[in-house]
């Protein structure tokens, strides 16, 4: 059942009542198949079989990722990618076991083309140092393959700035559609060494996207999504910052094309809860912690509280509002190794 199921993740997933349906099958599927999974809803009194509704579905807090191996790959397969988070000084990083490459692959492929259209049609210019200079990166992982659907131009410039110019007026000159995507601090960089000298004249075409995928991660003062986007959209001469939500414990991304409002792919959805009772969902327009089922995570956990507050609009997009302060796992402290 579940090698079929992955391929339903994402062809029956177009309507709600189709999603709701997939979903409970993974829930029960993951209920029994993932351990750390099944121990944390065995803690919380929930008896799977009696779930029938997805907002009664719990979710794993995805500290869980940090202490656990979150992992029920098929007949005892062992896993194709092992992808870990950058972390910080004294804080340990999380470890995503991925089954399957192509289940992946499949799903940032399909997903940028829900929003974008064929990756094949872009330019992709990456400007994600923090992330190439260490190895277990989902997002470089992704990237790099975005960017080989399409040989023409692109690549990674790391600190390369003057190369990076260069291409992208290349790029330009020969009329290809530009997408830049970079780690938000980088490309603040990239924005002050073009300011620096107005000479260097880059000019994107009207249709380039500039894209962040959040993030200082301890390399620039932390500032106001809107303060950040403003100084990007003056450097770059377009009219909105694209952003990518995504993280090491996740197989999608949700896209905003302006904003920080973020569209989910059919497969995946955003709810919040209520942050003094973790189990409570809240209603559409209230701000809570960010919950998040990623049907991709077949072969992981697809239910994830996560560390982000948000709201959530009537139409499923969302917003978010920054990190849960002094965020701490409470409760079910015996999962913890």
């Amino acid at each position: 059942m579940p090698e079929t199921l992955q391929d339903r993740i994402f062809t029956d997933t177009g309507t709600e009542a189709g999603f709701e349906r997939t979903a409970l099958e993974v829930f029960r599927f993951q209920a029994s198949a993932c351990e750390p999974y099944r121990q944390y809803i065995g803690l919380l009194g929930v008896n799977p079989s009696e779930v029938t509704d997805i907002r009664h579905v719990p979710y794993l807090p995805v500290e869980f990722f940090k202490t656990r191996r979150i992992y029920c790959g098929p007949d005892g397969k062992e896993p194709e990618i092992v992808f870990t988070s950058s972390g910080t000084t004294g804080h340990e990083t999380s470890r995503h076991y991925v089954a399957s490459a192509a289940l992946y692959d499949r799903s940032f492929t399909e997903g940028f083309s829900h929003f974008y259209g064929p990756a094949a049609g872009w330019s992709i210019f990456a400007l994600l140092p923090s992330y190439m200079e260490r190895s277990g990166s989902s997002l470089v992982w992704m990237a790099e393959r975005l960017q080989g659907q399409n040989k023409a131009c692109g690549g990674f410039y790391l600190y390369d700035h003057d190369k990076l110019t260069a291409d992208l007026k290349k790029a330009a000159e020969r009329g290809e559609k530009i997408l830049l995507i970079g780690v938000a601090f980088a490309l603040l960089d990239y924005a002050e060494y073009l300011s620096a000298i107005p000479e260097r004249g880059l000019h994107l075409p009207p249709d380039a996207v500039v894209m962040e995928t959040g993030g200082m991660k301890g390399r620039r003062r932390e500032v106001l999504r809107e303060e950040m986007h403003q100084t990007l959209c003056k450097a770059f001469g377009v009219r909105a910052i694209h952003s990518e939500y995504g993280m090491t414990e996740l197989l999608s991304q949700a896209y905003s094309a302006g904003e920080g409002l973020f569209r989910c792919p059919p497969w995946m959805r955003v709810t919040t809860r209520d942050l003094q009772n973790s189990l409570q969902p809240l209603q559409e327009g209230q701000a809570g912690g960010v919950n998040i089922i990623d049907l991709a995570n077949l072969w992981s956990c697809s239910f994830l509280a996560v560390q982000d507050r948000g709201i959530v609009y009537g139409d499923g997009s969302f917003r978010v509002l920054g990190r849960i302060e002094g965020a701490q796992l409470r409760g079910c402290n015996m999962l913890i190794e």
